[in-house]
């Protein structure tokens, strides 16, 4: 004689979770995370907040602090931003930052680029620069503006300003 086989609520109830589990498809992300999404395309736009955050965190692990968006600093490096993608090439950093200085900024830095598709591309060319990477690590810094522009006929096809400054006079 067979006898019974008994199983417990609690050990049915695993078995049916771990069968229901292998039978749902694996969860995929959708989303591409936005210091590697391409901004080599029409209207696409660098992460502002996304950019504090890593300058920021690269700033803390070097001792600084963090910093603050300011929006006419992200104006400011928009349109120069712009410029450059309009000249399609880099405009010079020293004429970016006396505009930033006239316009009440103390202690302007700037880093202008071309080239570089995604903001992790950026970071990481700036910090390998030495003359971009005094900018990041600028400790008279305490607000930031960041930008990009697409020119789909240039060669760099994406263009960077990156403003930082210490607070207004």
């Amino acid at each position: 004689m067979k006898r019974p086989v008994l199983i417990s609520l609690s050990v049915l109830a695993s078995v049916l979770a771990l069968a229901a589990c292998q039978s749902e498809k694996p969860v995929t992300r959708s989303q591409t995370p936005s210091f590697y999404v391409s901004l080599a395309q029409a209207g696409a736009q660098v992460d502002a907040a996304m950019a504090r955050d890593m300058i920021g965190a690269y700033r803390g692990n070097n001792g600084l602090k963090p910093l603050t968006l300011d929006p006419e600093l992200q104006a400011a490096a928009q349109a120069e931003a712009d410029a450059m993608a309009r000249a399609d090439k880099p405009s010079s950093a020293d004429a970016f930052k006396a505009r930033l200085a006239s316009g009440g900024y103390a202690q302007p830095a700037a880093n202008l680029s071309a080239g570089y598709h995604t903001l992790a591309e950026a970071f990481s060319g700036w910090r390998e620069s030495p003359q971009h990477n005094r900018v990041l690590l600028d400790a008279k810094a305490t607000r930031i503006g960041i930008a990009t522009a697409y020119a789909p006929n240039s060669k760099y096809k994406v263009y960077w300003a990156l403003a930082v400054a210490a607070d207004r006079r």
